[in-house]
């Protein structure tokens, strides 16, 4: 006689049980997290893009998916719309290091094009954007669509404070692992899949939800320092103190800038004026805020 097949939620509850071992599960797409109970809900956009490398002077996008969901203003996830996901054909061959990154070739992509008003439709009637990246993924967007200048955007990599809640990095399969789960990794729609459930899971050490914490952090105004012409050798000091270097070609300057809030905003003009500068040197500050960060523009 043929034995019984093992129930595998029961065999998997059974091995977290011992304390012994730890079950990760394959994310399976669904399109309820939780019912609608009356909740007055917003829409929240999350988009992930693939490209040809990281310079956005050169390289161009090659891959685009946008899931909507709808979030209540405390930060519950509730449904989950259908994805928006596009193919494009750049303008040279994809290199072998992004095809083994991505898993994206040049056959894949040959012949397709992004349907730009497509993508200003779709993403129109988002209240925010979110991007595990959003300094990367933001400023590809823009370049795209004049839709996203017009967003409020959020990071679910580093405006939730993931090592306050245990987990050892930030990378979108370390975090899955983290929470229990995994998926097929580094394709745009199932990036954006696992951040949603990411975002609707709840943390270990607050007990609120991840996407709870990216609101409240995404509210917040916060000011970019820069500076300016600074001693080159103290860029060990200000690199050691969390300033990182623009060198991108942007339009903004050339130079070591930090991220601060209200509350550190004036003691880190101090720090520079008397650690830095060694006189009363006038700095070029930034107001950011969810319309702003992430991207080139200041304003």
């Amino acid at each position: 006689m043929n034995e019984p097949s093992p129930d595998l939620e029961d065999l998997a509850r059974l091995l977290c049980a011992s304390g012994d071992y730890r079950v990760l599960r394959r994310l399976s797409p669904r399109s309820t997290v939780s019912p609608p109970d009356g909740t007055p809900t917003k829409s929240a956009l999350l988009i992930d893009v693939e490209t040809t490398g990281l310079d956005l002077q050169k390289d161009e996008i090659i891959e685009l998916a946008m899931i909507p969901f709808t979030y209540s203003l405390d930060g519950r996830v509730f449904e989950i719309g259908e994805t928006f996901q596009c193919f494009q054909e750049p303008s040279a061959p994809i290199s072998p290091e992004i095809t083994r990154i991505t898993g994206i070739t040049d056959s894949m992509v040959a012949g397709h094009k992004i349907d730009v008003a497509e993508v200003a439709m779709f993403a129109g009637p988002a209240a925010l954007v979110i991007a595990h990246n959003a300094a990367f993924d933001r400023r590809f967007a823009e370049r795209l669509s004049d839709v996203f200048t017009t967003k409020p955007w959020a990071c679910s990599m580093s405006q939730i404070d993931w090592a306050a809640e245990g987990f050892e990095g930030t990378k979108l399969h370390y975090l899955a692992a983290g929470a229990g789960f995994f998926y097929d990794r580094h394709r745009a729609e199932h990036d954006c899949r696992a951040v949603i459930e990411l975002l609707a899971s709840d943390l270990p050490v607050t007990n609120r939800t991840a996407l709870s914490s990216l609101l409240e952090a995404a509210r917040l105004p916060t000011w970019r320092i820069w500076a300016e012409n600074s001693p080159f050798d103290l860029k060990d000091a200000l690199k050691a103190r969390g300033y990182r270097w623009n060198g991108d070609g942007n339009p903004n300057p050339r130079a070591w800038y930090i991220d601060v809030d209200d509350a550190r905003r004036e003691a880190e003009i101090s720090f520079l004026r008397k650690e830095i500068y060694l006189r009363d040197v006038e700095l070029l500050l930034h107001r950011m805020d969810a319309y702003n960060r992430f991207s080139d523009r200041q304003n």
